[in-house]
């Protein structure tokens, strides 16, 4: 466990800052957070001592920002829109890149020598934030509630045919993890409907709803066979199952010990409610 006593956050889209600051005043630490513009919750200002809100490409502001107030650890926490930041308009230069986010940035956009798998681009930002001396250290570290455990967590079980999609998909979807495309697939009678890239979970469940009209399907969503406990952890919450009863999704397959569940109690009662099962499993 990091002895630290004042820990960083940078702070991406979703519940999963929120929860790591919370379980962090927890445990006494000083939460110092780099709110990224246009995907933190304002809620974050509540929970930490000191909050500044930076662009996503500020990457030398957020670690002038962090030494200033002695943070030597920092975990990386919620989604950030990739599409959205590589894909709009001039890509992340519409973004105002500091100087250290250039640098950082120049083997994947310039020199095309790595690629940006999302691997790839949040390894960058971990060294960069390792050459100023701060330490990359998962937010599950403090925040271990959210981990899901293996087994059944829904009174509705997975049927017989739900079971063999689970298993046809598991492979399929640990295939692509280790391409670094994406962490989910759907899958109904042992076929696959859609595979997740750089549009989320959630736009590919949509996506399924619209290619089986007759529902039924199940999202498997599983860690990269290498999976980084440091960031980008698959993550399932009340909007996922919200997004899957809408599409007429009926089964969720995560992998036990590798898998965020975002206000787990809500996630599970809104689940039994639209009749959605959640199983985890190893």
């Amino acid at each position: 466990m990091n002895t630290a006593k004042s820990i960083g956050i940078v702070a991406g889209w979703g519940e999963y800052p929120l929860a790591v600051a919370r379980a962090l005043k927890e445990k006494g630490y000083e939460v110092v957070v780099a709110a990224v513009h246009g995907h933190a919750s304002k809620e974050i200002e509540s929970l930490a001592s000191h909050v500044r809100w930076v662009g996503v490409c500020k990457l030398g502001g957020m670690q002038r920002f962090f030494r200033q107030h002695g943070v030597s650890h920092v975990c990386l926490s919620g989604k950030l829109f990739k599409d959205k930041i590589l894909f709009h308009g001039w890509g992340w230069m519409d973004h105002f890149p500091d100087w250290e986010c250039v640098k950082t940035m120049l083997p994947h956009f310039f020199w095309r020598t790595c690629d940006t798998t999302d691997n790839s681009l949040l390894g960058a930002v971990v060294t960069s934030f390792g050459r100023c001396g701060i330490m990359t250290i998962p937010g599950t570290e403090f925040a271990t509630q959210l981990i899901a455990q293996e087994g059944v967590l829904t009174r509705r079980k997975p049927s017989n045919f739900e079971k063999d999609d689970i298993e046809f998909g598991w492979s399929i979807a640990k295939q692509m993890g280790g391409l670094d495309v994406g962490q989910s697939v759907t899958v109904r009678d042992r076929t696959i409907l859609a595979v997740e890239a750089i549009e989320g979970t959630d736009a590919c469940i949509v996506r399924t709803g619209q290619i089986c009209p007759r529902g039924g399907f199940t999202l498997v969503k599983v860690a990269k066979p290498e999976q980084d406990m440091r960031f980008d952890l698959p993550t399932i919450g009340p909007q996922t199952i919200e997004k899957m009863a809408f599409a007429g999704g009926k089964a969720i397959a995560i992998e036990a010990g590798k898998t965020i569940i975002i206000n787990r109690e809500e996630t599970i009662r809104c689940a039994e409610k639209n009749g959605i099962t959640i199983f985890c499993r190893s």
